[in-house]
Parts: structure tokens; sequence; C-alpha cells
């Protein structure tokens, strides 16, 4: 007997992030007006070794904050003497395995590791929303009248409805994407990737939300796509 295919509906765009097909802001349309793309800063351990970020047990999400510093994107190009944040992405995906032959740049991983190795840093991690930013992400959210939010998988499999001050004291966030039971505000995180966005269709909220936690990014355009730095 012949096994049984069986094939997942399409998820809700509301609800997950961007797939690498289409323009990140065309995979929104009619959903959300505007995308932030915010980097996951590189985490500098200060008052415990480097080695024992590594180690097992992993560290949760308030020890790191209590533990490590961020590092921004802009500071790590000024360490490493590297031109772009466009390049910075292209080093860090070339690191992880994450681009094929012709967009991978080795040279640029190799400066992006040894720079790490030098300061003592550790890399942004991918494909997690960051420990360093989630809870003032959490915390800008709430200020904007939500008490509660979404919390899907990857693919809008499972889904959660969690109390936001459960988030910001609870240890771990294992989930990819946070949204609002109206629809109109959604932080995700692509599995391959050293960033988080943002979706809304409410600029203002947006802006606040984004001047309120101090992220590093950028608003994307027409044209933005998930792999932005290979395709300038």
């Amino acid at each position: 007997m012949e096994e049984e295919v069986r094939y997942l509906p399409p998820p809700h765009r509301y609800a997950v992030c961007s797939n690498d097909e289409v323009p990140i802001k065309s995979f929104y349309q009619d959903i959300f007006s505007d995308v932030f793309i915010f980097f996951h800063p590189f985490i500098k351990p200060v008052t415990l070794p480097l080695e024992r970020y590594f180690s097992v047990p992993l560290l949760g999400k308030h020890e790191i904050i209590r533990h490590c510093e961020a590092v921004r994107w802009q500071e790590f190009l000024s360490l490493s003497g590297i031109n772009s944040i466009r390049h910075l992405d292209i080093g860090l995906r070339t690191g992880i395995s994450g681009l094929n032959e012709k967009h991978a740049d080795e040279q640029l991983a190799e400066r992006v590791f040894a720079v790490c190795d030098e300061h003592r840093l550790v890399p942004p991690t991918e494909g997690f929303l960051p420990e360093l930013l989630i809870n003032d992400v959490l915390s800008a959210v709430k200020k904007e009248g939500y008490e509660w939010l979404w919390v899907g998988d990857e693919f809008c499999t499972e889904l959660k409805l969690e109390y936001i001050d459960d988030l910001i004291t609870g240890d771990t966030l294992e989930r990819h994407n946070l949204f609002t039971h109206d629809q109109s505000l959604l932080i995700t995180t692509h599995w391959d990737s050293h960033f988080s966005m943002i979706c809304s269709n409410d600029r203002n909220r947006m802006e606040r939300i984004v001047q309120d936690c101090n992220l590093e990014g950028f608003y994307c355009d027409d044209c933005t796509e998930i792999y932005w730095s290979v395709r300038n």
C-alpha cells in the first residue's frame, strides 16, 4: 500500500517569517505595511569567562542579560575594518554555511571569527530572537497597550497565548514568532539569519518600538529580501 503524503496548508502570513522567494514586503502585502529589520548584536561576556557561554548547561536568558553586554554591528565594523553592514552580514552567513558558493566569502567569515577571538566576543545567534534584546522589545510592545501575545513555532503549526510579563520573566523563548491577537504586529526571525523583524500596519507604533529599544537596523523597501546583503 502506497504511503499517504500529507501537505501542510500555507501558514497565516501575519504569524510567520517571510520566505526568501519574494521581497519581504511583497510577502506581507495587505497584511503589514512596514517591516523593520533589526540586527542581533554580538555578545560580550563581562562578568563570567567566555568559555562559560559555550559550556553545558547553556546559559539562560537572564544569565546572559546579567553577565553579558551587546556589541552593535556598527561597533564591530570599527573593530574589524569590515567596510559595510552588507559585508558583515555576508561574513556571518558564510560562517554558518548559509550561502551558496556564488555568494559566500570565506575571507570575510575568517575576519569575523578572528575579531571575535581577539576581543572575546560571541557572534550573533541565528534563527532565534536575541536574548539581549527580546525583553526590551516585549516591554515596548506592552507599552503599546498589549498584555498578551500569541507565540508560535517556525511554520505556525503550534500556537500558545502567553502573558507578556511571563515571557519577560521566563528564562527561555524557543519559538520564532510573536504576534498580537489583533494581527497588527509581528515579531519574527528567519531560521538562517542573524536578524529579526518587526512587522506592523502602524508606522508610528513601529517607530516608537524601534526608538524605545534603540534597535539597530533598517526599514525594508519594496525590493528588500531576506538575503538582502547579496542582492545589492
